[in-house]
């Protein structure tokens, strides 16, 4: 599964978005995510793709941001 469809099975399963409202330049918060929703996404991302996200690392706006974190991170993963 790549980036976005694992956004948009997430959002879909917590919140009850439609996939086709998970756009890349879709803000976060207009679909309902939180700060705590946020952290909850990256927990999977991390799970699902077995990298670490950095504790430095900015909180993404959009789910465009999200996608980039969570290519750069897979592409840097031994």
């Amino acid at each position: 599964m790549d980036a976005l469809g694992l956004i948009r099975e997430f959002l879909k399963e917590r919140l009850g978005v439609e996939p086709d409202r998970v756009l890349p330049d879709t803000e976060l918060e207009a679909l309902g995510v939180d700060s705590l929703m946020l952290l909850e996404l990256m927990f999977e991302f991390e799970d699902r793709f077995g990298v670490e996200i950095p504790s430095n690392e900015a909180s993404p706006r959009s789910v465009g941001q999200v996608i980039a974190l969570m290519e750069r991170l897979s592409a840097s993963r031994p």
